[in-house]
């Protein structure tokens, strides 16, 4: 991911002025590559490593909402809003 996008999603949902790596950063941050790596296994259906790959960053990013929703339900329901995630 470039860092002129990486830069933009962090400036996007950051709670704090000096914030880089809240929950909602990590979330945002994953979700973008989960998104590019679907878009790769869409043109490259048999690439087994990118597929664990994958698989790794959805179960990290659940596990930073189930996180996130124990915490603060508030901050999740407007990540899940914002991100367009189901849930």
């Amino acid at each position: 991911m470039k860092q002129e996008i990486k830069q933009k999603i962090i400036d996007e949902f950051k709670t704090h002025e000096d914030d880089t790596g809240s929950p909602e950063i990590q979330i945002a941050l994953l979700t973008r590559e989960i998104q590019d790596l679907l878009s790769h296994l869409d043109d490259h259906p048999k690439d087994v490593h990118s597929k664990r790959g994958l698989l790794k960053k959805v179960g990290e990013r659940k596990k930073l909402l189930r996180y996130l929703k124990t915490n603060n339900k508030k901050r999740y329901k407007k990540l899940i809003k914002n991100l367009g995630l189901r849930k």
